[in-house]
């Protein structure tokens, strides 16, 4: 049984290392920035672990750790990763790739906004869960949603309808 809070935070991480590895997935590309985005999620969790307050679930309060962690990497990165997922989406129409790649991809060419979302919401987060997450409305999840979901719809049987 845990006792110290390092100990707690450690185990607490073990059991959720894959919401870190999504976030990571989702906004680094290369292996370098895969690397230090996940270092980084560690070092903000760790740092700001003091002022979780069990009021939320952990896999909730770290969700937005590392979400707010992933936004100020990419602000300082600042690549063209959207250009270059676009890009890939492009070669991906041509090619006979998987539907569950193609959503990936699909969804990682979205801004950083809906790119959050739209992860919250396959993870199974209800919309309010997503609101208390990222401090937005629970009605401007909703009607974003809604939004992103047609979004990629469109652009799911736009690359269907090419092939």
């Amino acid at each position: 049984m845990p006792s110290t809070p390092s100990d707690i935070f450690l185990s607490q991480i073990g059991a959720h290392e894959g919401i870190i590895h999504k976030v990571v997935g989702l906004y680094a590309d290369g292996k370098e920035d895969r690397e230090d985005l996940y270092q980084e999620i560690l070092l903000q969790s760790w740092r700001s672990f003091a002022s979780f307050k069990a009021q939320a679930q952990f896999s909730t309060w770290l969700y937005r750790v590392a979400l707010n962690t992933a936004l100020n990497f990419r602000r300082k990165v600042r690549k063209t990763e959207t250009l270059a997922a676009t890009q890939n989406l492009s070669d991906t129409e041509s090619s006979d790739r998987g539907d569950k790649e193609m959503l990936y991809l699909i969804v990682k060419s979205l801004d950083e906004v809906d790119r959050m979302l739209i992860t919250l919401h396959f993870e199974g987060y209800k919309n309010g869960e997503i609101a208390e997450i990222t401090g937005m409305t629970t009605n401007y999840v909703n009607v974003k949603l809604h939004r992103i979901k047609t979004n990629i719809i469109q652009r799911f049987k736009a690359v269907h309808n090419e092939r």
